[in-house]
């Protein structure tokens, strides 16, 4: 388990500030395989989780779903046939903040708690 999986998401508004380059990489070395990117100039964190079908990666993203809407924090998801893929950033920000890293390693707890043979990218 992850660390970051167990802490709370922070209040967070147009007053915060997004995550400075080297706090995000502090991050990225607590979380498994998750990549840096940038979309339209604001920073992401991705991560694509393989599956053995179309229903099992459909029932991943619904878990993820539901998570988002208990926290209130939404991430850009995209289903595939054996893969979904997650993509994290705070839209208030329009960068990177601690939440994100605490719902990204939140995601990979529910992952590995599923019990599908698959594997991850």
């Amino acid at each position: 388990m992850n660390i970051l999986a167990d802490q709370s998401l922070q209040a967070c508004n147009k007053t915060n500030r997004a995550l400075s380059n080297d706090n995000i990489q502090q991050y990225l070395q607590q979380l498994n395989n998750w990549q840096l990117h940038c979309e339209n100039h604001i920073q992401h964190i991705n991560k694509k989780f393989m599956f053995k079908n179309y229903t099992q990666a459909m029932g991943f993203a619904n878990q993820i779903a539901n998570l988002s809407e208990q926290e209130n924090h939404h991430p850009k998801i995209c289903i595939e046939w054996g893969k979904a893929s997650i993509s994290w950033w705070t839209h208030t920000l329009n960068g990177l903040f601690v939440n994100d890293f605490i719902m990204a390693a939140k995601c990979d707890n529910i992952f590995s708690e599923l019990n599908f043979s698959s594997k991850k990218k």
